[in-house]
């Protein structure tokens, strides 16, 4: 990779002496697109939340996250101010509670214009026309004036990311973008967050539990399991060839969209809790491949292969014939 975009590193987070995250490493690239996988709690949102300095006062944060080679951690609330909806913008996952249901969607986007481009009147209103048409809003002029209630949750999502465009960020975060969205809609969403990519140049971070959904938009993907990213890779080389028993187990656990029907597989057991979590590798109760060894320590990222980087004593062990790439898409 050129100069990275952002690069985070041993990124540590812990609520009341509890840690949440243990030590996260990721850059993303200029216009690269990212995805991050993994079940619920395994620290995904937790990652940009700290990042950008989102997360409550209670939080203890440490690490480095630099964007352009400026370190983020510890920057003036007011510097934070300016990074925030301008050279980076997140998409939530639930627009009916990130917008705010008393102001016109269109108050709400030019607050973006005027905070990140110092845009106001005519020209704000101009802009915020153009944006809701790049993003699929039909007859914008007339639905800049109305509220969020009026509109449904797949117009709300491209009004998020309308809202999200309007300071022209170098690097979009997108928190499960098609969360409770039919499936027409979130294809939608996830054509238009592709076409906004190739039209703008920007950088992309894809947060998903869908690993179709990653495996058609990223470049590169990072799975994560109790607060670490246990494997990263090019999306391609990952989905056929993955290498941590956790990676396959999430594969094993899709049906197919072609070929015979069979048994799904499920991973035993659930995510440990952050205040009870195993020794050494965090995986290894639930793991087939587990050993003695892998309870002794915290198992280190590992160069296996060029650009692929596992957490794993065994990964030559969870890479079996049994494990082939398979069609994620219909």
């Amino acid at each position: 990779m050129s100069q990275p975009l952002v690069a985070i590193s041993g990124l540590t987070v812990a609520f009341n002496g509890v840690p949440a995250l243990r030590g996260i490493d990721l850059e993303v690239g200029p216009g690269e697109a990212v995805g991050l996988v993994g079940e619920s709690g395994s620290g995904k949102s937790v990652t940009w939340l700290a990042a950008l300095g989102l997360l409550p006062e209670t939080a203890r944060v440490a690490g480095s996250v630099r964007l352009g080679g400026e370190e983020l951690l510890g920057a003036p609330p007011a510097r934070l101010d300016t990074i925030r909806g301008g050279r980076v913008a997140m998409i939530f996952q639930d627009p009916a509670s990130a917008l705010n249901p008393v102001h016109r969607i269109g108050k709400q986007i030019g607050e973006a214009l005027r905070l990140h481009r110092g845009l106001t009147g005519a020209a704000a209103r101009a802009e915020t026309i153009r944006l809701l048409e790049q993003v699929g809003i039909p007859d914008p002029a007339r639905r800049i004036d109305i509220f969020p209630h009026e509109m449904s949750g797949g117009q709300n999502q491209r009004v998020m990311i309308a809202m999200a465009l309007a300071g022209q960020p170098e690097l979009l975060i997108a928190d499960e973008p098609t969360t409770a969205l039919d499936a027409t809609i979130q294809a939608q969403i996830l054509d238009l967050l592709s076409r906004l990519r190739a039209e703008t140049g920007m950088a992309l971070v894809l947060i998903s539990h869908d690993l179709g959904v990653v495996a058609d938009l990223c470049d590169r993907v990072g799975v994560m399991y109790a607060g670490r990213i246990v494997e990263q890779a090019a999306a391609a080389t990952l989905f056929a060839h993955p290498a941590h028993p956790y990676t396959a187990g999430l594969l094993a656990a899709l049906p197919d969209m072609d070929g015979p029907r069979r048994r799904l597989e499920a991973i035993p057991g659930f995510v440990p809790e952050p205040w009870a979590m195993p020794p050494g590798c965090a995986f290894a109760p639930r793991c087939a491949f587990a050993t003695a060894d892998c309870a002794a320590a915290t198992p280190a990222s590992a160069e296996i292969t060029p650009a692929h980087h596992v957490a794993c004593l065994h990964p030559a062990r969870s890479t079996p014939a049994a494990h082939p790439a398979r069609n994620l898409h219909p």
